[in-house]
């Protein structure tokens, strides 16, 4: 099988690391982030521009930390399968592509490095399964892999897709 991998929100706890960075710039502020809106920014649109500020900043994305159970089930998951890491650079492009390469060979190794797919639209990558936090993903084709969620607060919503996180991957994928 063929198993595309997102990195932010599945391999990394993008949104525990942005709001993180984002108290340490802006401690007075105190926000609720429970909703079903994936996008972090449009959830708060009067700090739309503090949260870009905050994700897009240098050293963000090289510095995510691991979502806990990733290296395991990565790593047992690729003794069977082919594992790729499909992931959307931010639209912001000045740090975001070559910082994800830096975190994948600091986390994962240099070896890692030759498994990874940048896109914007993962409907172009052929695969099996893709293994996402984004609740709906679209693009210009049908997409030939099964989307499973990866478990977040605001992909709760999705009822009609299987979902998975790193202590249940084994049980979700039928291993």
């Amino acid at each position: 099988m063929i198993i595309l991998i997102d990195m932010d929100g599945v391999l990394t706890d993008f949104e525990k690391h942005l709001w993180k960075k984002f108290y340490e710039k802006h401690p007075e502020k105190n926000l609720s982030s429970e909703t079903n809106e994936f996008k972090i920014e449009e959830r708060f649109p009067e700090i739309k521009e503090e949260i870009k500020a905050t994700r897009y900043a240098k050293g963000f994305i090289e510095n995510l930390p691991l979502e806990e159970g990733a290296i395991e089930g990565l790593k047992e998951l690729s003794k069977k399968h082919e594992i790729i890491i499909c992931t959307s650079p931010s639209t912001s492009y000045k740090n975001s592509v070559l910082e994800r390469y830096k975190w994948v060979e600091k986390n994962l190794g240099f070896e890692w490095t030759k498994k990874i797919i940048l896109t914007k639209d993962k409907t172009l990558i052929k695969g099996d399964i893709l293994i996402d936090d984004k609740p709906e993903i679209s693009g210009i084709c049908k997409p030939e892999w099964e989307h499973i969620i990866f478990d977040r607060e605001y992909n709760k919503h999705i009822k009609d897709k299987k979902r998975i996180n790193w202590k249940n991957y084994k049980e979700a994928l039928g291993l």
